[in-house]
């Protein structure tokens, strides 16, 4: 009878470790009510209403995605980026990235024309994300992937102007070599 009933006790032993375990583990939630505009004043107000985004004050970066408002269109890049990553002197990995645009509905965006310029830019911001190891570690966290897309939509938004409304990440892969 206890060769029987020992399995499902170290069963549950296991299970309500495991439980316990990650109540204890739990991050602590965000506050969102009234106590996350304190010490922002009447500037986060006037900043919320001005139509300035994502601008949280003081150098903070928002944890999370908000989505633009209104309606846009997606206009997909028809390249993927590779990038490689190097260490030492050495190519250790390639990272390939496929990236879309997020556009203002009626936008002047002509993929024949703007593509070649914002083609450059983006890649180059790539490399240089490469460079300060932005894809060493776990570089697919969330917080990773939004200052990327954070970086990506401002050199967009700076050689196409306001119509960018988002950097989409569609594809992601990174090839040990």
């Amino acid at each position: 009878m206890i060769r029987k009933l020992l399995p499902v006790l170290l069963l549950l032993v296991g299970l309500g470790a495991g439980v316990g375990a990650g109540i204890f583990l739990k991050p602590a939630a965000e506050d969102h009510g009234e106590t996350a505009d304190a010490g922002h004043g009447a500037e986060a107000a006037h900043g919320a209403e001005a139509g300035h985004g994502d601008d949280t004050g003081h150098g903070e970066t928002p944890s999370h995605y908000t989505p633009s408002s209104g309606p846009t269109e997606t206009v997909r890049l028809p390249n993927q980026f590779v990038v490689p990553v190097i260490a030492d002197g050495q190519v250790h990995a390639m990272v390939v990235i496929g990236l879309a645009l997020e556009m203002s509905v009626g936008n002047t965006f002509s993929l024949v024309e703007n593509e070649p310029r914002l083609r450059a830019v983006l890649l180059q911001l790539l490399f240089d994300h490469a460079n300060i190891g932005g894809f060493d570690g776990i570089f697919t966290s969330g917080e990773a992937l939004l200052a990327l897309r954070r970086t990506l939509r401002e050199a967009a938004r700076a050689e196409l102007g306001d119509e960018v409304q988002d950097v989409l990440i569609t594809d992601l892969l990174r090839q040990e070599s």
